[in-house]
C-alpha cells in the first residue's frame, strides 16, 4: 500500500510495529536515530513517516522540523503527551498527526491510512479525471493561480510573493492553493476541513495555526490584513491587496 519509515529507537516496539504495518500491507523501513532519519527520508523518500519523539541523538521535534526543510512527506508523531500545548508544538513543527503512548499496532495503520488519503495534494482532486486539461463541457484550469503579486502554481507546488518564493510546509501550501483556487470567495471552515483536510473534524486552533504561519509568511498580521481576511463567524477569503 505504502512505503514507511519507522522511526523508533527501541528494538522490541520497532519490531513490532513492523509486523503490523507489514501486516496491513505497507512496505516498512526503519531507522533508530534522528540522522539516520533524515538520510533515509532523502534516499528512499517513503510515503509517510512515522516519528518517535524520544530519540537518542536528537529531540523528535527537531528531527521533525529538519525533516520539513528537506521533505514535504507526511509525518505522524508518536508522543507521551497529548496536552494543547504539545500538540500546538507538533503542529507548528510540521507534523499531520499524532498517536499518543501507548497505542496498538492497528491504531497506528488506521492513523496511517488516514494521514495518506487526507495528503493527497487537493487540486488534483479539484480536476475533472482527465486532470487540467479541457473535458467536455468543463472550461481547462489554468495552471498558474494569481492574485495579486502572489502566483500559485498547484502541479510544481511552489508559490511566489513579488517573485520570492514562499517556504511553505506541505499543509500551508495546500490550504494557500485551496484560498487562491477560490480567490474573492469566503471559504467557511467546514469546507476547508473537507475539502484540504479531508476529514470532518480538526480542532479550529489547527486551522489558525496554519493561517496564522501564512500571515507571517505573506508579510501580514490578523490585525492587519493584505491577502487573508477573516470573515468573523463565516470563514477565510484571499483576496489582492488594495
Amino acid at each position: 500500500m505504502a512505503s514507511v519509515l519507522l522511526v523508533e529507537d527501541d528494538p522490541v516496539i520497532r519490531s513490532a510495529l513492523i509486523e503490523v504495518l507489514s501486516a496491513h500491507g505497507h512496505v516498512v523501513h526503519s531507522a533508530s536515530q534522528g540522522f539516520e532519519a533524515l538520510r533515509e527520508v532523502t534516499q528512499r523518500a517513503p510515503d509517510v513517516v512515522v516519528l518517535d519523539l524520544g530519540l537518542p541523538d536528537l529531540d523528535g521535534t527537531d528531527v521533525l522540523r529538519m525533516l520539513r526543510g528537506i521533505s514535504q512527506v507526511p509525518v505522524v508523531v508518536a508522543t507521551a503527551r497529548d496536552d494543547d500545548a504539545e500538540v500546538i508544538k507538533l503542529l507548528n513543527a510540521g507534523a499531520d498527526d499524532y498517536v499518543v503512548k501507548p497505542f496498538s499496532g492497528g491504531q497506528l495503520a488506521a492513523r496511517l491510512g488516514a494521514v495518506l488519503r487526507r495528503t493527497a495534494p487537493p487540486a488534483a482532486a479539484a480536476y475533472p479525471a482527465g486532470g487540467p486539461e479541457q473535458t467536455a463541457g468543463v472550461p481547462a484550469a489554468p495552471r498558474i493561480l494569481q492574485v495579486g503579486d502572489l502566483q500559485v502554481d498547484p502541479p510544481a507546488r511552489t508559490a511566489y510573493l513579488a517573485g520570492r518564493e514562499l517556504r511553505l510546509t506541505r499543509r500551508e501550501f495546500d490550504l494557500l492553493a485551496y484560498l487562491a483556487a477560490h480567490a474573492d470567495q469566503v471559504v467557511s471552515r467546514r469546507r476547508i476541513l473537507a475539502d484540504v483536510w479531508r476529514q470532518p473534524y480538526v480542532e479550529d486552533q489547527t486551522i489558525d495555526v496554519h493561517l496564522s504561519a501564512l500571515r507571517r509568511k505573506l508579510g501580514e498580521r490578523a490585525s492587519q490584513p493584505r491577502y487573508l481576511h477573516t470573515v468573523r463567524g463565516i470563514g477565510i477569503k484571499l483576496v489582492a491587496p488594495r
